[in-house]
Order: structure tokens, then C-alpha cells, then sequence
């Protein structure tokens, strides 16, 4: 994120450590993480409150939660997600600890591949000249492209919900190219997974950058994970995008 998207001169060197990964340690409890969430909610990115590490366990009370500290803490986390600054920072305020999830396919959807195949391929996008939005870094071996959402195509039958293919549970077993659409949701920056002290989560490419058409940066994407799949044990179908 550029040092002038925080608007204040307090807020940008906060932004600035952030990013640098030097984060202050009392930063999770001061503007620092609000300027972010308030970032991207100015970015058009819907939140809602999510899940946070408790220890190396999940905040919520399920036994043997499959994705602590990643998932919300509403069922109604689709119709909850909100830009509104005044309710972000309530939660912010109230929630000192909680990590956020950004719904996708209301205004974005998130194009998500492993970690070594999206900096080939946002090498080889930044080196071609084509518009690259926010992209974050997660420290579970994961690079997330935010591009424009898809919306409802013509097409129905060619694009169906995320519900309908996968759920944020069993992305484990899809190691290739996840796109998420509508139904599903991704961690914003900053986020903690569990056993981490800093940001496990964070931005490569701030909320400043425009969202791009999805189509433009698909076949950068494909192929680099075509050839990661080519490196690493599994079936070869580990490549093929995945929409949920």
C-alpha cells in the first residue's frame, strides 16, 4: 500500500510498518489495524468479523475446528459484510482481536494460488504491463489476486456458486488455482493465523490498486500453477482454476 493512501501522517507511518513487516507491538490494539480494514472497506471490499487464534487453537468453541482463525463468526457473515466505516470500527473496537473476511462476488472475487506459482506469475504480469490490483500474502503458502467480480454472467450454467464446488474447509484438498465467487470469502489484511505474532496475512499490493477484469490476469495464473502442479506430488488436475 503506497504511504498516502492513510490520508494522516500518524496513519501512514503505522501503514508503512505494516507493510514493511515491522509492525509496532502495540499496533493490533491502536489505528494501525483500523487504517487497514478502513482501507480496504474504502477499496469496496465488504467486511465481517472473523475467527482469531486462541493460542494454536480457533476462537470459536468447534471441536477440532478445520480453519482456525479463518472463517466468520456469523452465519449471516454474507449479509453482515458491510464498507461502513462507523460499523467497522465498532467491530474493530469491540473485537480487539478478531481477524476480518471480505465476501467475494458482491464487488470482488479473489483469484487464490499457491505462494511460489503467484510470484512467477505476478512477476511476469508486473513485467508484461498488465493492471495487477491488491494482492495479498498469506503465510499458509498462499498469494490472493482481488480482481473485479464476475457478477451473474449470461452464461448461468458456466458459472455457478462457490457453495456448489467447495468451501473455505476443504481448500486443502485443491492446491491449484481457487477462484473465489460468490458464496465464499478470504482473510483481509491484517489477519493472524494461529501460532503467529505478526500479520500472517498481509498486503503485497495494497487496496489502492484498482481491481482488475479477472479474465486478464487468468492464463498468467493458470500457467504458473500448471507448472508448480508439474513440481510437486499429486494429480495433475492440482492446475485446473477452481470457481467457489
Amino acid at each position: 500500500m503506497s504511504a498516502e493512501f492513510g490520508g494522516r501522517s500518524g496513519r501512514q507511518g503505522k501503514l508503512s510498518q505494516w507493510l514493511r513487516g515491522r509492525r509496532p507491538k502495540q499496533a493490533a490494539g491502536d489505528g494501525g489495524r483500523e487504517a487497514l480494514l478502513l482501507a480496504a472497506a474504502d477499496a469496496g471490499l465488504p467486511l465481517a468479523p472473523a475467527a482469531h487464534p486462541s493460542g494454536y487453537r480457533c476462537s470459536c468453541d468447534r471441536v477440532g475446528c478445520p480453519t482456525p482463525a479463518r472463517h466468520p463468526v456469523s452465519f449471516a457473515w454474507q449479509t453482515q459484510s458491510t464498507t461502513d466505516h462507523a460499523q467497522i470500527e465498532r467491530w474493530a473496537r469491540h473485537q480487539p482481536q478478531a481477524n476480518f473476511i471480505t465476501a467475494t462476488g458482491m464487488v470482488h472475487d479473489v483469484l487464490d494460488v499457491p505462494l511460489d506459482a503467484g510470484r512467477e506469475a505476478l512477476d511476469r504480469l508486473l513485467e508484461a504491463g498488465v493492471e495487477v490490483g491488491p494482492v495479498a500474502e498469506s503465510d499458509d503458502g498462499r498469494l490472493l489476486f482481488f480482481t473485479l467480480t464476475r457478477g451473474t454472467p449470461e452464461d448461468e450454467d458456466e458459472w455457478w456458486p462457490c457453495e456448489l464446488d467447495c468451501h473455505p474447509e476443504t481448500m486443502d484438498e485443491h492446491p491449484g488455482l481457487r477462484w473465489h465467487c460468490r458464496g465464499s470469502y478470504v482473510l483481509v489484511p491484517p489477519a493472524l493465523l494461529p501460532g503467529d505474532d505478526d500479520p500472517s496475512v498481509r498486503w503485497v499490493r495494497g487496496p489502492e490498486h484498482a481491481l482488475p477484469d479477472p479474465l486478464s490476469l487468468l492464463e498468467y495464473l493458470t500457467d504458473a500453477c500448471a507448472r508448480y502442479a508439474g513440481d510437486q506430488p499429486g494429480p495433475a488436475e492440482a492446475a485446473w482454476p477452481l470457481r467457489h
